[in-house]
Formats: structure tokens, C-alpha cells, sequence
């Protein structure tokens, strides 16, 4: 069975053939174009069958059944200038320069929500949820040691509601196929070729979400769960390239969230609010590389006639990368302080060059046109602003790393 869903989901990402950075660390802002036009909001605003996987509570409203699918194509722009002088000549000078070729993906999105009776609503659906990645296989250059990092992760739920009195309650069960794959070249630095090749694995956790709908307003409360994902191979071999044989840990975990939104509809104008906590810090192979918690605040404005919409938004999230403490003696010592006893410029180096979700505001507009009765089609359009970060590599040097985003999303939606 396992098998037969990771063939099913290896043939959805194989829409896109690298990673995706995806805004607030490595989640996407939100699922759907409805959503991703309105900043990301989506806990106290409903979003038709889209609503789904970001709170089931909300699908009690779909009328009748309605499909929705499309896909976001996600364009990512990252460099890296990592110095790497190794010490007085004739030692190697590796400082480099490079952009990464990692710069486009799709994500796929499917929902599907049928209303059974007036209490109680059921769907199905496959969404690309997060990932994150960088390209520099094809630089000559050594500074960024040729890293390639792709991590994908798919959910695939059943969101079930039950509404009374206008109070909603939502589940979706979940089940997650997430792949990772990290390789680079050290062999300048004393090392080798370190892969383990792609690594996969599929784990369940569910989402809850809560609704209550009065006097135009509707609240919004949710809590997803951790999902401890493990990718035999990735990190301990990362590690063991710098010398670090005790690192054990392969899991990389999703991690929890909770989360609470407001909307507001008066006539034709929608205004959304959401906040939400990421708990990265709690997450398996996150918290081991310093990853801090998000607290996320997205806005959302729409304007709605029954054949046209039009959606705008902003997201904020703080990098959940910090910059750590490079007071390691000697490469491969992890005895001294730094994060989950890794040396600081060791975890400061693979945030940077593997793993940079440094981006923190978004930018969103898009809107939706009747194309019948029946048949929509919705767009969105994000941009995240370049951000630059510099920490100390584990050579004691400056690395920075540059990135921006931006993303073009496309739904259609059909009901009946």
C-alpha cells in the first residue's frame, strides 16, 4: 500500500522537477490561490472546497459539492558568497560566489467537498504543503561545495465537518509523503562525495479546526500536529562529512501549529485576519539546527460580486535562522556549546547554503472570474522581497545568502 501511494505521489511531483522554498521557513503562506491572494489567510475565512486542509471546520459551507485544483508555480531566487580561506598560503582559498539553479517548481493542489446534509460535510484531497531547496551541482566554483539540497512534502486528507447552530467542528486525518536528499562535495575541505541518494517516508498526523459564524463575522481556531518524518541517511551523512560520526539523528520532523483567524463580510468586502505559531523549535532535525519558532500575521482584503472577485494581502513571519555561536576548537569537535552540540558555524553554513528560508514579507494579490454558473478560475500573485543575512561559516568567515521569492498560483473550481 505504502508503495503504491509513493508512486502516486512521485508522479504529482514530478510536475516540478526541483524544490521550492516556501515563506514561512519552509511552509507554504497558505494553499490554494483564494488563500494565497488574501496574504495566506485561511483559519477564520472560507475559501470553498480549498479549506479543506487549513480548517475543515470551514467546508460545512460548500453548497452541494464542488471541485477545486490547480498548482502554484514557485520561483525562488537565492545566492550564496561563502568565504572559505583555510588558512595561510599555499592552503586552498575557496571563497565563492554562486546563484542556485533550484529556481522554479509547481506544487500541486486537489479538494474535493460534498455537503451530505445540513450538519455534516466530507472531501478528499492532495496537497504539496512545504519544501525547500538549493542547486549548485554546475557551479565551478568550491565555496559552495557543490551543495544540492530538495526536500517535498505532500499531504494527502479526508476533512470531515459537523456544524450545529452555526458552531462547526473539523477533522482531516492526514497522511504525509515527504522526500530529502542532501549531497555535497567536501573533498576540498579533507572530505568526499557525502549522499545518501533520495531518501522518502510517509507518516500520519491530523489537523483539527473550529468555526462559528455570527453577525458577519466569522472565528477560526486550529492545531495541526507534528508529523515526525525520517530520511534514512540524509542528515548523519551530511554531518559525517565534516567529521562528526556521533550525529545519529535522520528524522525532520513537520512541525505543529496553532493557529486563530477572523473575518469580517459586509456586502461585497471580506477583511481576514490570521495569527499562527510554527513550532519549529519542537521539531525533530529543526531544532537540532537552531530553527526558532514563527509567530505568523497574514491580512487579507477581498471584494466579491457573483461573477468576480478581487484579492489582495500581506504575510510577516520572522526567519526562524538565527545566527549561532561559532566557539568550536577544531572541525569536527562537537563537544563544544552550539546547537544540539553541533558547532555553531557548522549549523550557521547548512542553514545558509542548504537550507536559507530567510524570507519574512509577502506581498499578495490575485481574484477570481465566473466563467459559468458553475465554473470559476481563481489567480494569485505573491512576491517576497530579497533578504540578505551574513553569519559566521564554520572556517570562522562571513557567509551570506540573498533571497526572494515570488509565485503564480491558478485554481479552478467547479461545483454541483
Amino acid at each position: 500500500m505504502k508503495k503504491t501511494i509513493k508512486l502516486a505521489v512521485v508522479a504529482a511531483l514530478a510536475l516540478g522537477t526541483t524544490s521550492a522554498f516556501a515563506t514561512n521557513g519552509s511552509n507554504l503562506i497558505g494553499t490554494g490561490a483564494k488563500a494565497r491572494a488574501m496574504g495566506g489567510t485561511s483559519i477564520g475565512v472560507f475559501h470553498g472546497a480549498e479549506s479543506g486542509l487549513s480548517n475543515p471546520a470551514l467546508i460545512n459551507q460548500v453548497e452541494g459539492t464542488e471541485i477545486s485544483f490547480g498548482g502554484t508555480i514557485f520561483m525562488p531566487n537565492v545566492s550564496n558568497d561563502n568565504n572559505l580561506i583555510l588558512g595561510a598560503p599555499p592552503a586552498p582559498n575557496l571563497t565563492s560566489k554562486a546563484d542556485s539553479a533550484a529556481d522554479m517548481s509547481v506544487i500541486p493542489e486537489v479538494s474535493i467537498v460534498s455537503k451530505i446534509n445540513d450538519s455534516f460535510s466530507i472531501g478528499i484531497g492532495m496537497w504539496g504543503t512545504a519544501g525547500m531547496g538549493v542547486d549548485y551541482r554546475d557551479d565551478a566554483n568550491t565555496g559552495q561545495m557543490n551543495m544540492v539540497t530538495n526536500l517535498q512534502l505532500m499531504q494527502f486528507g479526508v476533512p470531515m465537518a459537523y456544524n450545529i447552530n452555526g458552531f462547526s467542528i473539523g477533522l482531516t486525518p492526514v497522511l504525509q509523503y515527504g522526500s530529502l536528499d542532501i549531497n555535497y562535495d567536501s573533498t576540498n575541505l579533507g572530505g568526499g562525495n557525502k549522499g545518501a541518494g533520495v531518501s522518502q517516508d510517509l507518516e500520519f498526523g491530523y489537523n483539527l479546526g473550529l468555526a462559528y459564524k455570527i453577525a458577519g463575522f466569522t472565528l477560526g481556531a486550529i492545531y495541526k500536529s507534528k508529523i515526525d518524518m525520517e530520511y534514512k541517511g540524509q542528515l548523519t551523512s551530511a554531518m559525517q562529512g565534516f567529521g562528526l560520526a556521533n550525529y545519529k539523528n535522520d528524522k525532520l520532523s513537520t512541525p505543529a501549529e496553532l493557529g486563530f483567524g477572523v473575518s469580517y463580510t459586509m456586502s461585497e468586502h471580506t477583511i481576514a485576519i490570521d495569527y499562527k505559531n510554527i513550532a519549529w523549535s519542537d521539531a525533530e532535525g529543526y531544532k537540532d539546527f537552531a530553527w526558532e519558532d514563527q509567530t505568523v500575521i497574514a491580512v487579507g482584503y477581498a471584494y466579491k460580486t457573483d461573477g468576480w472577485a478581487v484579492r489582495v494581502g500581506y504575510n510577516y513571519s520572522e526567519s526562524p535562522i538565527t545566527e549561532q555561536k561559532t566557539n568550536f576548537t577544531a572541525a569536527g569537535d562537537i563537544s563544544q556549546a552550539g546547537a544540539a552540540n553541533l558547532p555553531g558555524g557548522l549549523v550557521n553554513t547548512f542553514n545558509l547554503l542548504g537550507f536559507p528560508g530567510i524570507v519574512d514579507s509577502h506581498v499578495t494579490f490575485g481574484g477570481s472570474y465566473a466563467l459559468s454558473e458553475k465554473t470559476s478560475v481563481d489567480v494569485a500573485y505573491a512576491y517576497a522581497p530579497e533578504v540578505t543575512e551574513t553569519f559566521t561559516n564554520f572556517a570562522k568567515q562571513d557567509i551570506t545568502t540573498k533571497h526572494s521569492q515570488s509565485s503564480l498560483s491558478v485554481g479552478v473550481n467547479y461545483n454541483f
